[in-house]
């Protein structure tokens, strides 16, 4: 038999059932921001109209106090065609996309920006900066990406990392890949998040890496080197989702057809399979970047309105999250 025989493997299961019947995650992150204050936030290179309104839009919404950055007369002009109403925010010149990123950066490292927000440049320019050694965001977490996913074909939120910064991950990449997606959850209200590191198979394979990965993860997730939720793989797409397939592959698991956290094998596979989901599966997906000194919202042209504004309430409430609200002696709330 083949090694990769069991990548053959076919088996009937049925559609799941017994989710919702239409979208139920977004909303509910944008409503737990209703009594949080907005956060300030540099918003590099809105030039535009999606770049433009998806800042004034979060602004008008309340989840941000936004800095836009980048060619002045450019920004106003685009507002003046698009009837868009500026005049409150404060704008930046920069002269390019490069030196918008740069002052975006140097907001954040300062403390005038809580966190930073694509417009319409290149991801790759924006993160750049936000990851060079000695002016960027860099902490002592490798920087990483996750999609944060409402489909009406899952009951609960799920998340897919890393499909767009981490090319090819290595073991200890994926450890900080693991570990910022758990603290992301955390902050979005799920206590104890079940991740699957995913593989085409179930069983380690020396041929297959990630089956190698997954196993060491879960080890040291064991010994305590991860912390903050339950792993388990490597696993299927199939068996991470569908407790139906889990069942006919006789697998018992406490994460097997209930994760909230998908980890993928490397960036090629984790942007298909969201981008997947999106397009034939009917998913709405957020982008945020995290494992920096601050979030990076990171948006699509292709983005709903309400994408856009989740992907925003999502670095509400990671900032609420590593910075607690406390009641001042006149009752006012302040970050600690």
């Amino acid at each position: 038999m083949s090694d990769l025989a069991p990548l053959a493997e076919g088996i009937a299961v049925d559609p799941l059932v017994s989710h919702p019947a239409d979208y139920h995650v977004f909303h509910e992150f944008i409503e737990r921001c209703k009594n949080l204050p907005a956060i300030t936030t540099a918003v590099v290179w809105p030039l535009t109209e999606v770049a433009l309104n998806g800042a004034v839009e979060a602004a008008v919404e309340g989840l941000i106090e936004p800095t836009l950055i980048g060619n002045e007369t450019a920004i106003k002009a685009l507002a003046a065609q698009l009837g868009v109403e500026i005049g409150s925010y404060p704008l930046l010149h920069a002269e390019n996309e490069i030196r918008a990123a740069e002052l975006g950066v140097a907001m954040c490292r300062s403390g005038n920006a809580q966190a930073i927000m694509k417009g319409s440049l290149h991801t790759d320019e924006l993160m750049k900066a936000a990851m060079h050694r000695d002016t960027g965001l860099r902490t002592s977490r490798r920087i990483s990406h996750v999609f944060i996913l409402d489909t009406p074909a899952y009951a609960r939120t799920l998340m897919i990392t890393d499909a767009a910064i981490n090319i090819v991950p290595e073991l200890e990449d994926k450890v900080d890949i693991v570990q910022n997606a758990i603290d992301l959850a955390h902050a979005l209200g799920i206590s104890e998040p079940k991740v699957a590191l995913l593989s085409a198979i179930e069983t380690v394979n020396p041929k297959i890496k990630s089956t190698l990965d997954a196993a060491a993860l879960c080890k040291m997730a064991e010994r305590g080197q991860i912390t903050g939720g339950i792993l388990d793989g490597p696993l299927a797409f199939d068996t991470a989702v569908s407790v139906k397939a889990a069942a006919i592959k006789g697998l018992v698991s406490p994460v097997t057809g209930q994760a909230d956290i998908l980890v993928v094998p490397d960036l090629e596979s984790g942007n298909m399979l969201a981008k997947q989901l999106e397009y034939l599966g009917g998913a709405q997906l957020a982008g945020i970047v995290i494992g920096a000194r601050v979030p990076a919202i990171l948006t699509s042209r292709a983005d709903s309105a309400e994408a856009r504004l989740t992907s925003c309430a999502v670095a509400v409430l990671m900032h609420y999250a590593a910075h607690p609200l406390v009641k001042g002696k006149a009752g006012s709330l302040t970050a600690r």
